[in-house]
């Protein structure tokens, strides 16, 4: 509406026959307003990420500059995360938030602080309900040897749970996993701790036969960061600067435990046998996560 008013504004003023110097002037006037509204197009979207989108909002306001007003849109298409990061690179979308490994950060340039403090690379398995009193037996050697797990063909995580000697089934359809899992096309499909319990309400009737195992789970180093264009380096510097900001002020904090409170309740609810796993997939250099706020006072000694 207020690009609507100053062209209308402008073009009166011409017609007038105002001076070339107060038109000139007007349309400068115009572009900085229109200089003044950025937009954010983003991947992936959906319920279980809402989470990271209103950090970066909130990294953004905190950013801010005088009179600057933004949008964020969501890329509205079923894609996969290595399109993602192509359309990332052609300019299609702004910021992506996605796990990292070396040939990610070849392509694209990541804003190297971890929005997710490593909850993650915490996993539990969803599985069919009839399979729990069999995988509750199972030590360590055994989930490795005798459960096959499923995971998208695309996810940086996929090498980390085969260097580490498990059998994974694959799909590059993210929903078609929950219907394989159903069909017993593998055993376990294992999910961050902030997704699983989500991912299993949302497909409660259609797959009623499913839920999240009770005893064991996994963990691995997994930071997840927001992703720009190699080319956007300023844009780079505004997300981790307005995520520096939060973690002084303590905004980030309040909104990671926000979203993540039943998470947070549950872990010092529960008992699970954790089994650590290396991760090959980290850049050399990569920072640990720091899982203080929802798990270990600091960050998680290696396996």
């Amino acid at each position: 509406m207020q690009q609507c008013n100053r062209a209308n504004r402008i073009l009166h003023w011409y017609r007038r026959g105002a001076p070339a110097l107060i038109a000139c002037a007007a349309f400068l006037w115009a572009i900085q307003g229109i200089a003044a509204e950025t937009l954010i197009r983003y991947f992936p979207s959906g319920a279980i990420y809402e989470y990271r989108w209103k950090l970066l909002e909130l990294a953004l306001a905190h950013t801010r500059e005088s009179g600057e007003t933004f949008w964020m849109v969501p890329y509205a298409e079923d894609t996969t995360q290595n399109r993602a990061v192509s359309l990332l690179q052609s300019g299609a979308l702004d910021v992506l938030a996605l796990g990292t490994n070396e040939e990610r950060e070849s392509k694209i340039l990541p804003v190297k602080i971890d929005i997710l403090r490593g909850i993650v690379g915490f996993r539990v398995f969803l599985i069919r309900s009839a399979d729990q009193a069999r995988i509750s037996q199972m030590d360590d050697v055994a989930l490795r040897k005798q459960l096959t797990l499923g995971l998208n063909s695309q996810w940086a995580d996929l090498a980390v749970l085969r260097a580490n000697g498990f059998s994974v089934a694959t799909s590059s359809s993210y929903e078609a996993l929950f219907g394989m899992l159903a069909a017993g096309r593998f055993d376990a499909f294992p999910r961050g701790l902030n997704e699983a319990q989500r991912e299993l309400d949302e497909r409660l009737e259609q797959y009623p036969q499913l839920a999240v195992e009770k005893t064991s789970a996994l963990y691995f180093p997994y930071p997840v960061y927001f992703w720009v264009r190699k080319d956007n380096p300023a844009l780079a510097r505004r997300i981790e600067r307005g995520l520096k900001l939060s973690l002084a002020d303590g905004t980030f904090r309040k909104t990671f435990e926000k979203y993540h409170a039943a998470e947070i309740a549950t872990m010092r609810q529960e008992k699970r046998r954790v089994l650590r796993l290396a991760s090959p997939i980290l850049p050399n250099g990569s920072p640990q996560p720091d899982t203080g706020w929802w798990w270990h006072n600091g960050v998680v000694p290696p396996p």
